[in-house]
């Protein structure tokens, strides 16, 4: 059950980073549309795109940098709720920097 829990989760992460990349790029494409049709030209739809997938990238950036961040604190000798090298004292601290990243 726990490589379950692990797979799916690797999943929500790369489903995350692909939404955060898509919609910024969507919006700012159909905004520059729109643009584009209500001042009759052909190239604002060119910069809003480019635009978005900045937005986009900028969103990774931050997002795994939290992730980063959240991570770092798993081998600290300061974690006394958890201690121990075995697999399964890292599984629960994985699970605790889960739950406390998405309670952010």
């Amino acid at each position: 059950m726990k490589y379950q829990k692990e797979v799916f989760r690797s999943f929500t992460v790369v489903l995350q980073f692909g939404i955060n990349m898509i919609v910024p790029i969507l919006l700012c494409t159909f905004a520059g549309i729109f643009l584009d049709r209500l001042f009759s030209t052909s190239f604002i739809v060119i910069i809003m795109f480019f635009l978005g997938a900045l937005a986009g990238f900028r969103n990774i950036f931050v997002i795994a940098k939290n992730m980063n961040r959240h991570t770092t604190h798993l081998g600290s000798d300061t974690d006394a709720k958890v201690s121990g090298n075995n697999e399964e004292d890292f599984a629960e601290k994985m699970d605790r920097v889960y739950r406390d990243h998405m309670n952010e």
